[in-house]
Parts: C-alpha cells; structure tokens; sequence
C-alpha cells in the first residue's frame, strides 16, 4: 500500500485480509499459478542464499569483495520471470543478483566469481563478485562505473531496431546477428545514480528515439549513506519525471513479488508494443549494510532497521504465501533448507575450483581473431593522379568507400551528417554540414538510411551508445567534435570501451573507431580548441591509438582501423587537414597500413628524430636546415601509430646514428616522448653517444594572441636547436 506520509509504498507489518485478497487478484490476473509464486520465493531463498554464502567465504579469505543484493530480491525475482533470457538483453547493476538467478546464472557461477576462479562465466576471474555478466544468456558484462550503462542500453536497442530495419527495408542479411522481435533492453541502477548525468542524457535518447529500454530503479533508500531525498527532486525518481516526455512510469512495491510482477507485466507489454521506453521505479530495503566495507548501523537507526527487517522480502512474502494458503510454514522451512544445502555444496565446489593460471591474466586485452598489426593490413594502394588530395579529403574518402560497402558501420556526432531530416538530402540547393571540418561531408549519401546521423550536443552520449552497438556487432566509427570536449566521454573510453573485452574474458568484445580532430596551430585557437593529449590514452591497456601526418597515412591507417577488431582512437590533427605539404595522389579503395609500424620520412645517418602529427613536417624542415648548414644528415621517423609504436624501428636508426631527439606537441612534462626514451634507456643504452633530448609544447595551456602561442607550441627553431645540441655533443 502506499504510505502518504513517507511517499513510498511499504508492506504492513501484519496482511490484513484487504491485503491479501490485492495478493490473490493480482495472481489470477496475470495467471500465476502456485508454482509459479512457489516459484518465486525460491529464488528470493536462493539469492538470499548466496550473498550469506558470499559473507562466509569472505570471513575465510575465499572471497575478497562481498556486495549483497539484499532486499532486492522480490521484484528482481518478478522481473527475471517477466522478461526473456536468450532473447531480451539485460545490463544489471550489482544488487541484481536475484534477476541473474532467474533468468539462469547458476549458484556455482556466481561463488566462483566471487573466488576470482576458472567456474566465473561473468568475469573469468578478472572482476569483483557481483559485476553481472553471462553471453549465453545476454547478459551484458557491467563494470563497478555507476551510470555508464544507461548509454550503453540505448545503443544495445538501437542496434536492434537499426539491424531489423536493414532486414526489412534493404534486404539485408542479419543471421550473423541475434535480433529477435519486440525485444526489451533491461538496464538498472539505486536510487544513488539517478543523479548521474548518463542516467537523464539516456533517459533524453530513449525517449526522443523510442528505444525498447526497460529502466529499472531500485531504490532502498539509500546512496551508501545518503537519503534519497537529500538527491533527488520530491524525493521520488518516479515523481521528479512524472510528466517526461514519452516515458511511462510503473511505481511498485518491491518487497512483494506479485506486485513487482504486475509492474513488470505491464511494462514489458509496454515496450514490446513499439511505444518506446518505461521505467519501473521499486522501493525495495536494504537489510544488509551497502557493502562490508560499511556499517549501516552507524547512520541509521535500530527502529528503522527493525521496520526493514520486517517488510523485507525474505521475511514477508514467506508470510504472504501462508496467508494466501498457496503454502504452510513446514513447506517454506523445507525450501529454505533445500536452498541452503544447495548453496552450501555451490560453495564448497566453488572453493575447491582452480583458479587460472597468473599467465592467462594477459589474455584478451586484444582482439585474438584479429592482428591489426599483421600483414594482413599491407594493403597497397594505386595512388593514381596528382600528390594534391589534403588529409581531410583521404578521410573523407575512406569513410564515403567503407560505408557504401558495409551496411554495418555507424558514424554519429556532433554535425558529422549533412543532414537530420531526411528529405533535404535530395535538395540541389543545400550542400549540407559534414562536419565543422567537411571531413565527413556526403558520407550519409553514400550509406543507408540511418547509419549516418547527428548526435545530441554530449560526447559521453556518443561514445556510450557507440559501445552498445559495438557490443551487438556493429562497427561505430564516431566523432568527437574536438579533442578539448572529449572528457566528458573520459569514463566510457577508459573504463567501459577499453575494459569490455577484458573483464568479460573475451565474451563480449567492443571494437569501434573514435575520430578526434586534435591539435594547435590554428592561429586563435586558444586554450580549448588546440588541446594535444595522446599520452592519456597511450597510457590506457586495451585501446590503439594511431596519430597520421599526412594524408596517404591518414586513409591507409583509418581504413585498417574500421576492418580490426579493436577500439581505436583515430587522431586527426587540424592544422594538417588541408596543409599542401603532406597531399598525396588518390591512394584507393584498398589502401591499408598496420599498426605499429613507423614510416621513414627522411633518411639519415647522423641523428634519430622521431615525431608524429604536426611535429613530422617541423622536423623535416630542421633537418633540411642542419644538412644545409652541416652536411649532417637526419633521419625523421614518422611513428603514425602510437599504441602500439614502432620500437624496431627506433631501434634499426639508432643503430646507425647513435643520437636521438623525440618531438610532439603534447606538454613535455608526462607526455609520450618520456615513455619511448625510457624503452630506449632500457633497450638501448648501448647505442647512445649521447643524451636523448625532447622538443615538445611548453607545460603551460595554449594562450590566444599568436604570438603567445608560437612561443608555447614547438617551432621548427625548437627542433633545429636541439638537433645542434645533439650534433655538437
């Protein structure tokens, strides 16, 4: 019932007959018969179970991390019967353990997973206990990151709806896909983290876009120790987004599965009828502390959780069954006992599992089908026609070929479409956006309707749904408008995009390309539109980075990039979109370069540079000017990929010069020169004759007046003086 003093609904401490009889209408309605709410129960027992199983392996140093999905259990068990294994998706938050038992995660999985050892089909023993994940029944591995899975449903949805539009419409075959028809993607989170921004910019794309996403909050009240009131508008999510446009909202009772049932029922019935988004808003308890690193006993008081321990689900739906006479107290103490005997023998097989070898922890940082440094991207090209193409053009064309030959690939962002409505795409009069920088102008001409399109003004947005849909098989190239805004998208690429392979064991896998023009030079630039900062993804295991200087590179490197199998940030410089300098002929249509390995752009034989983005073309101009001057002559490296780099490369120069000079335009103080110096230091040390020295930006933000910014940003005078250094050493 609903208690208008607290706005929450909460189960009387004893069923009145009212009650009761609410209980038995309810299960005819929705044709649960007695087993079914026998059901019920059982799971809420087996869940309950497995965190007390957790709790003791944890007192034995068994288990290392213990988070409980306590209190949770009844409208998880409700949801778990609701919705569909094998053909709906699912991105539970940790307290959805009862939901996993449900739908077919095992006791034995889980106790495994909480041992770190080889049994854990969520994780394969790389996360903590509780962080869901099962591919067989499509659960989609989460992270500990509270909120990023909002954005990563509407892009698993979208990829659905998008994948069964290519079917319909064009013919396209999608059996390597597994779509299914009126599928529901299920995410969920607390009370806690609706005041995450992703929870209100997902809430925003589903409802604009009418994505089949089931949200789910549960809410016990609490934020750790924070009340929801304190956080939320009213004090209730559901009444703070009462009238959200083309949102239905289901308030329920979760300590009571019946009533959890009804809410789900109609939520699910909802969203497979195509009218878009729902959210079922629960007030469930939390019996058990958030987790064993906090005691909620130190903020809250003995009445309060007296009064939960009596709603609490374990407690209350036991006496509610008796009371519908659906079963006697002997019958539940008999469950319960069989429950515990089967979580206990879970738990001592789970003990006794082996855990992988200390190896294997390496494994599946990259993709193990595909090599993106191998031959197998040694594409070359015909490169017919004059050397006068500028970069954003080689772009541009590699992304209008790859997009007409794969209806799989996605490109959105911020004005990267011509158009977002449709029908001017056939106007002569309207050339249409493309990009602030033209770099994807007529790609959505050139695709299916659909593949190409504009995002919301919000980088996390873009990147979040990009690993949805990479998640389901699709291939996102997106763009980041400018590399100063990406940090809003700094969790998703760092602990969602590059981790998903890696903490699901290889189940799931994200493999997408991100575009970020980057870089100074722009005379008016300032501080916000001339940001370098490779090294802060150079420094991330699981992502490759790949940073051209001219346009051949640029095509070559961006196409092996869209046909690998990981993710990758493609780093386009500004200042060298349209520079006459590095202009090449018409590289093709089949033109690919691999990764990790470096082009000569000079040779020499007196002293090593190595460089990337705009610092390739300073450099050659320095060495110019030194064998002008000296007769020395320089070799430049153009390394063109940054992670991995060439280091056979650094190495066969070095062999002949014995001198090294590293320049980029990223701050000097931690930025990627300092790494390949320290592997040179260690692998190399033999062939220096002399100290190795950087040229790179001045720790300091790029300034607006031009003057300030030549004298902040590296000159080619910079990179003449150090060359002098090294040779007069």
């Amino acid at each position: 019932m609903l208690d208008k003093t607290k706005d929450k609904p909460v189960a009387k401490l004893k069923l009145s007959a009212k009650d009761i009889e609410k209980k038995v209408k309810i299960a005819k309605k929705y044709k649960l018969s007695n087993d079914d709410l026998k059901s019920l129960l059982r799971n809420v027992f087996v869940s309950r179970k497995l965190d007390d199983a957790e709790i003791s392996m944890k007192k034995q140093s068994k288990a290392f991390f213990q988070i409980s999905g306590a209190g949770h259990e009844g409208v998880l068990s409700a949801a778990a019967k609701v919705l569909k294994p094998k053909h709906d998706w699912f991105i539970p938050y940790y307290r959805d353990r009862a939901l996993c038992t449900g739908l077919g995660v095992t006791p034995y999985e889980m106790l495994c997973q909480a041992n770190g050892n080889t049994g854990d089909t969520a994780s394969h023993g790389r996360q903590m206990p509780a962080h869901w994940g099962n591919v067989k029944l499509n659960i989609i591995t989460k992270s500990s990151c509270t909120g990023t899975q909002f954005l990563q449903a509407c892009g698993v949805a979208e990829a659905g709806l998008f994948l069964k539009k290519l079917e319909k419409e064009h013919g396209t075959d999608i059996s390597n896909f597994l779509v299914n028809d009126q599928e529901i993607v299920y995410t969920s989170c607390g009370d806690g983290t609706t005041s995450q921004g992703e929870f209100w910019e997902a809430m925003t794309t589903a409802c604009v876009n009418k994505f089949p996403v089931l949200f789910h909050v549960e809410d016990n009240g609490y934020a750790i120790s924070t009340p929801t009131y304190v956080q939320t508008p009213g004090g209730s999510i559901s009444k703070a987004m009462d009238e959200f446009p083309g949102l239905k909202i289901f308030e329920c009772d979760g300590n009571c599965p019946i009533e959890s049932y009804e809410a789900f029922f109609e939520a699910a019935k909802y969203i497979r009828a195509g009218k878009g988004p729902a959210l079922v808003h629960s007030h469930v308890t939390r019996p058990y502390s958030h987790s064993l690193s906090d005691d909620q006993g130190m903020y809250r008081t003995l009445e309060d959780l007296a009064e939960e321990k009596e709603i609490d689900v374990f407690n209350s739906y036991p006496k509610t069954l008796i009371a519908m006479k659906v079963m006697k107290e002997a019958e539940v103490k008999a469950l319960l006992d069989e429950v515990s005997a089967e979580v206990r023998e879970a738990m001592n097989k789970a003990i006794e599992t082996p855990w992988p070898k200390p190896e294997s922890a390496m494994d599946h940082l990259y993709s193990e089908d595909v090599d993106i440094t191998s031959s197998q991207f040694d594409v070359p090209g015909t490169f017919e026609g004059k050397d006068d193409v500028p970069m954003a053009s080689t772009i541009n064309g590699v992304l209008r070929s790859e997009f007409a030959k794969n209806p799989f690939l996605m490109m959105f962002g911020e004005d990267v479409a011509d158009f977002t409505e449709l029908h001017k795409l056939n106007d002569p009069n309207l050339k249409g956006k493309g990009g602030v920088f033209k770099v994807s102008s007529g790609v959505q001409r050139a695709s299916k309707e659909g593949q190409v399109f504009n995002s919301p003004l919000a980088e996390a947005n873009i990147i979040g749904r990009a690993i949805g849909m990479s998640i389901r098989g699709l291939k996102p190239v997106v763009e980041i408008q400018f590399f100063d805004y990406i940090w809003t998208a700094y969790m998703q690429l760092k602990n969602e995009m590059a981790t998903t392979r890696y903490r699901s064991g290889g189940d799931f896998k994200c493999p997408m390309v991100v575009r970020v023009p980057i870089g100074g030079y722009l005379r008016g630039g300032a501080m916000y539109h001339s940001q370098c900062g490779e090294s802060l993804f150079t420094h991330i295991p699981g992502i490759r980075v790949a940073y051209p200087s001219n346009a051949a590179d640029a095509a070559g490197l961006l196409r092996t990039a869209i046909n690998a199998d990981d993710p990758v940030m493609f780093l386009e410089h500004k200042h060298l979109y349209y520079q006459g300098y590095n202009r090449t002929a018409d590289p093709g249509e089949e033109y690919m370069i691999p990764f990790g390995k470096a082009r000569i752009a000079r040779a020499g034989a007196d002293v090593t540079v190595v460089a990337w983005g705009a610092l390739v073309q300073k450099s050659i101009d320095a060495a110019k000017k030194i064998e002008e001057e000296t007769g020395k002559t320089i070799e430049v490296i153009d390394l063109r990929t940054l992670a991995p780099f060439d280091m056979n490369a650094i190495k066969d120069s070095l062999a002949k010069t014995n001198r090294l000079l590293i320049c980029h335009e990223e701050t000097k103080t931690s930025g990627f020169a300092g790494e390949i110096a320290a592997r040179v230091n260690e692998e190399c040390f033999e062939d220096l004759d002399a100290p190795i020295l950087r040229v790179a930006a001045k720790d300091c933000h790029v300034a607006y007046c031009p003057t300030s910014e030549d004298y902040l940003l590296p000159q080619v005078s910079d990179v003449y003086e150090a060359l002098q250094k090294l040779i007069n050493y």
